[in-house]
């Protein structure tokens, strides 16, 4: 239906920015005493890295005169990209001079950390360090992150009744626009698919974002559209009512709330007129919509699963050619892909334990074919520490395989399948399984592979494969659903696009940031969307609903 109406100059709702504010504030304890006769009086100023060795300043607190346990009611609100690796530094000074002026302050110390960090940890205290690394003191630096987002949506389930035939040679096929009022008058919010030939029809149910409908604001008028919808894309309008948001929540509670469509052309020109049918919202309900970040302060834990491909198309790791050749400086693309996702998703893993995998390779005593065996060669330890582990394990697991294939996805995917099981067992958002498939994009078991995406979807799990190499990647992006749902060979569709496929050599000049923020992007909504669709929350739910 939504190719259909694309076509005809009709979209869905507006697209959603990947970007989302979160308000950060700070307070500090046990703050070197630089004063001579009084306490500190401190101020806290926000620095990011930008790029390299380049830091800029996001703001300043205000001054906290004599306390060396400063709580700063300036909060400074941030823009936070999952995809990207945000580098904070916070720098504490004792502020000596009327104007606040950093050139004539004392240097309390100061914390350098990830947004990431923050926004997992919800609250991260820290000690604060001199420039030379060493403790400032017993100081400590708290900081805790809030998102700045109305995160209520309401659901509809809307349906009407006889409403006016405007086809000639059929009904009509109607659909609804729902519009927010502004300053400079209404706005849509949303558009609902269109009920072919039918008077009576009923839509599926819908959800529309608070903030969109009316801002927030339940007394806001809402106006609803009734179209008969055209294929040339000049829609016949057949009536509209306006009401708020409020009005409708209260008629619809006890029974479904009834609203007369009315046509102010049509009413002027005829005398009997009454309406053009009758708009009927069985449900309105406002609820709230956990976001990703709701779920990763709430307690959800990312698991990350790194896959290997070590398959013979790779070309001899002893040769220069090959893609899993380690060059005298210690790259190849297969480690640029583990560092660059790989220092991103760690902060989102409390234990930052990663499995590491390698997949058609021969692999020691017997060397036989293995479709899904650990790099560190210990299959009841599969784990690696932290990403550089991952790394570790890695450069000494490649001399001692021998590169072969066919090369199988099916047997990992289906792996770490088995852990999004037992997890969703536990009806509550606590884990969410991560899959990087590192490949030079040869697959066999097509077949398979599909299946076992298409069950996977079902689960909290996604799969991000980066492609290194120059090869054809076509099988890699028809596995990435962006263009239309991914089925298994018998028809069954994926409940939801979970594979991100990326090819590296698009990222070769461009610094690892830029792969890593390709790679993830999808990913946070991945997250919040199964576990709202499942209604599952996290764990620790603080927030009202």
């Amino acid at each position: 239906m939504s190719a259909v109406m694309a076509s005809a100059g009709i979209s869905g709702s507006p697209p959603t920015e990947c970007v989302t504010k979160v308000a950060v504030s700070i307070s500090c304890d046990n703050l070197l005493d630089m004063d001579a006769f009084s306490k500190s009086d401190p101020l806290c100023v926000l620095l990011m890295n930008t790029s390299g060795p380049h830091w800029c300043e996001i703001g300043r607190t205000e001054k906290i005169m004599n306390s060396l346990n400063p709580k700063f009611s300036k909060s400074f609100v941030i823009d936070y990209y999952f995809e990207m690796v945000q580098k904070l530094r916070f720098e504490v000074y004792d502020i000596d001079s009327e104007n606040c002026s950093l050139q004539d302050a004392d240097f309390l110390g100061e914390l350098e950390c990830t947004m990431g960090q923050i926004v997992s940890s919800k609250k991260l205290t820290r000690p604060l360090v001199m420039k030379d690394k060493t403790p400032a003191g017993k100081g400590s630096i708290t900081i805790c992150a809030e998102e700045r987002t109305d995160n209520r949506v309401v659901q509809f389930e809307v349906a009407a009744r006889k409403l006016d035939k405007k086809d000639f040679f059929g009904k009509s096929d109607p659909f609804l626009e729902f519009y927010r009022e502004t300053g400079t008058g209404w706005q849509l919010a949303h558009r609902t698919e269109v009920v072919k030939n039918n008077l009576n029809p009923t839509w599926r149910p819908f959800q529309i974002s608070l903030q969109s409908l009316c801002g927030g604001d339940v007394e806001k008028s809402i106006k609803v559209d009734c179209y008969d919808y055209n294929n040339s894309g000049s829609h016949d309008f057949i009536g509209s009512f306006v009401a708020t948001l409020s009005q409708i929540q209260q008629t619809s509670e006890s029974f479904a709330a009834e609203f007369e469509c009315i046509n102010t052309k049509k009413k002027q020109k005829k005398k009997g007129y009454k309406n053009s049918g009758v708009i009927i919202v069985k449900k309105c309900k406002i609820v709230k919509e956990y976001t990703f970040l709701d779920y990763i302060m709430g307690g959800c834990q990312i698991n990350f699963t790194i896959a290997i491909d070590f398959t013979g198309s790779n070309g001899d790791p002893r040769s220069p050619m090959s893609l899993h050749y380690i060059s005298p400086q210690g790259f190849n693309e297969y480690l640029a892909a583990i560092w660059a996702v790989g220092n991103v998703i760690q902060d989102y893993d409390s234990d930052k334990m990663f499995p590491a995998f390698g997949f058609g390779a021969q692999i020691p005593p017997t060397m036989q074919v293995c479709h899904e065996f650990p790099i560190n060669f210990n299959p009841s330890n599969p784990f690696c520490a932290g990403i550089e582990g991952v790394v570790q394990a890695y450069q000494q697991c490649l001399p001692q395989v021998k590169l072969y294939g066919p090369t199988n996805f099916s047997p990992i995917i289906n792996h770490v399948a088995q852990f999004g099981r037992q997890a969703l067992e536990q009806q509550t958002a606590s884990n969410y399984f991560v899959l990087l498939i590192i490949t030079d994009g040869v697959i066999t078991d097509m077949d398979e592979t599909r299946r076992a995406i298409v069950n996977a979807s079902r689960l909290p799990m996604s799969i991000i494969i980066v492609g290194v190499g120059g090869a054809d990647f076509t099988a890699m992006e028809f596995l990435d659903g962006d263009d239309g749902i991914l089925r298994s060979v018998t028809g069954e569709a994926a409940m939801r696009d979970i594979v991100q496929f990326v090819p590296f050599r698009q990222f070769q000049h461009a610094n690892t940031a830029a792969l890593a923020q390709s790679v993830l992007a999808e990913l946070p909504d991945q997250v919040a969307s199964f576990f709202n669709l499942f209604a599952l929350k996290p764990p620790s739910d603080s927030s009202p609903s």
